[in-house]
């Protein structure tokens, strides 16, 4: 190879100016679009002369074919992208492919910028939507189901491969993906054709004959027709009929034609809403022809969770409140009292004129069995009873005959066992006879007590009264005290440690082994609480006061059994002396 270094020479000169103007028309840099020129066609590619580069790039057929291009010939110029000058191999890399998609892309950019509708058409469908294809540049858009129309379409057959406009909504410059809408050119369209429908509407106008379109679980949606075209309008729920509808389906069939009346109009929505029970006179006019506190007859139309609806006459609607269908049943459930078509009486419990609102009761219409029960068993009589529930501290009884549980107490099952221990002994099933003890009409609650059927031992204690000596029998004894019972009780009672004797060294329960008989006084009676106090301490005081009230001499007290009795003694001596 000779390498010219020399260009004093005329040849060399102009090889020069040659090849510098050769380079100055060709830039070449990769990642550029450039056009090149098809010089040979075989079965797999496509070879292209591109002035500039030391040899020809070569396409493959099937990206060709992908562009959409079917027929390619010789001498046909073909925009490729540069991806390389040279590969490791020494070939230049190419792609016709990206070039189409860059061209397309700044294209869709500049018109997604000026807000521009694009030409496209649909080429096939994909999950959630269809693909378009940019007309004017070959790039793929995705358009997804919900923004094909304005309204569902079953069938999309006849909009494939028809040419129409687009909306760009959409663009991912890092993705290099766009969105287009259908919906927004069809409904911008229709946009301005509803408005002038809608200038001719007024509220309170009728419209004849709407076609039902369709309908939802808040609606009736009619298709209206005038001669400046048709419009959706929608029939709330509620504007259906005066009485309880709970679906559109109901009352409707897709096709039938009904009568409607305009109550409102939004012009910056474009939406009329209708009515169609204002067609009719309000059955609510009619509900001077009912009382407060009258019964009537009435029919289930709708069931809940939290109650029953009913109309007093057709339209006239009314709810029936879960806690006004029984007088003894809580968090009772509608349907399995009731049925759809039922008829039933009830009293009505309240009108409101302003809300529209009527309520109505199912139980008042039956005796109240708490009054009842209060007639003929009234507070203090006894009464029979059956256990079918308990916990942990109560049993509850099925009274008698009423449908009415009486709540027993552990506390009142007897006088002198552990209510706990107690309340294990009774099981579901057993009889038992009970003292009513308090009846709450208003809450719905009865309590009853076994203990109160039987003698109280604590009515040994009538003729007692506090500073009164009794004899006590020990029973056992512990750090806290003395549990004793009086003779002749069948009630066991604590004498605190520090009622035991007057002395502190005598106050010992230890001294107590069980069995020894001991007098100890009455400190607390309190027959209301049935609480009672015992203690030894106290008699001590009384016997000493006593003693030394009756026996001034000193010697008389020290054969009492009370150290400190001969101290007080001696001190009563001097102050008599003293005065």
């Amino acid at each position: 190879m000779e390498i010219y270094k020399d260009l004093s020479s005329t040849a060399n000169q102009q090889f020069e100016k040659l090849l510098n103007s050769q380079l100055s028309k060709n830039k070449i840099e990769e990642g550029k679009i450039i056009e090149g020129k098809v010089t040979k066609i075989t079965n797999k590619y496509i070879f292209l002369f591109i002035p500039g580069l030391k040899s020809e790039p070569v396409i493959d057929v099937n990206e060709i074919k992908m562009m959409g291009i079917d027929e390619i010939k010789e001498g046909t110029k073909i925009s490729v992208l540069l991806e390389k000058i040279e590969d490791k191999n020494g070939d230049v890399i190419v792609s016709a492919q990206k070039a189409q998609k860059i061209k397309g892309w700044n294209q869709l950019v500049k018109c997604y910028e000026n807000n521009e509708l694009i030409n496209g058409k649909i080429t096939q469908k994909t999950k959630g939507g269809v693909i378009v294809e940019h007309v004017e540049t070959g790039s793929l858009m995705f358009c997804p189901g919900s923004q094909i129309s304005d309204k569902p379409i079953k069938n999309i057959d006849h909009l494939i491969g028809v040419e129409q406009k687009f909306a760009l909504i959409k663009l991912d410059m890092v993705r290099g993906n766009s969105v287009v809408s259908r919906r927004q050119v069809v409904s911008s369209n229709k946009k301005e054709d509803k408005a002038k429908i809608i200038e001719n509407f007024k509220v309170g106008d009728i419209i004849k004959d709407a076609v039902v379109k369709g309908y939802s679980s808040f609606g009736c949606f009619f298709e209206v027709t005038t001669p400046e075209g048709t419009i959706d309008t929608l029939c709330h729920l509620q504007e259906i009929s005066y009485s309880r509808v709970n679906h559109p389906d109901e009352i409707f069939n897709i096709g039938e034609k009904h009568d409607l009346k305009i109550i409102s109009i939004d012009l910056e929505k474009l939406q009329v809403g209708c009515s169609i029970k204002q067609l009719s006179p309000d059955p609510f006019e009619h509900i001077s022809n009912y009382q407060i506190g009258s019964q009537y007859k009435v029919k289930v139309v709708k069931i809940t969770d939290y109650g029953c609806f009913c109309e007093l006459e057709a339209g006239l609607s009314t709810l029936l409140h879960s806690s006004e269908i029984s007088w003894t049943k809580k968090n009772i459930s509608p349907k399995k009292i009731f049925n759809v078509g039922d008829q039933i009486d009830c009293v009505i419990t309240e009108i409101d004129k302003e809300k529209r609102r009527v309520a109505i009761s199912h139980r008042l219409t039956k005796e109240n069995p708490y009054s009842k029960l209060e007639n003929e068993y009234p507070v203090g009589s006894d009464i029979e009873g059956v256990v079918n529930n308990s916990n942990e501290y109560a049993l509850y009884l099925k009274l008698k005959d009423y449908d009415i549980d009486g709540f027993l107490h552990s506390n009142d099952l007897s006088y002198t066992g552990n209510p706990e221990e107690e309340l294990k002994k009774f099981k579901k099933g057993d009889k038992l006879k009970v003292r009513v003890l308090e009846i709450k009409k208003t809450d719905q609650k009865v309590r009853v007590g076994l203990k109160q059927t039987g003698k109280d031992p604590f009515d040994w204690f009538k003729e007692k009264r506090v500073n009164d000596a009794i004899t006590v029998k020990v029973i056992s004894s512990d750090n806290k005290g003395l549990i004793v019972k009086p003779e002749g009780c069948d009630m066991d009672f604590l004498i605190k440690k520090s009622q035991i004797a007057m002395s502190a060294s005598d106050a010992r329960p230890s001294r107590f082994v069980g069995g020894e008989r001991i007098d100890a006084a009455i400190s607390e009676l309190n027959f209301e609480k049935r609480k009672l106090s015992l203690s030894i301490k106290l008699l001590e005081e009384i016997m000493n006061a006593k003693a030394i009230k009756e026996h001034s001499s000193p010697l008389s007290g020290k054969n009492l059994p009370f150290s400190s009795l001969s101290e007080q003694l001696d001190d009563k001596k001097k102050n008599k002396d003293k005065e």
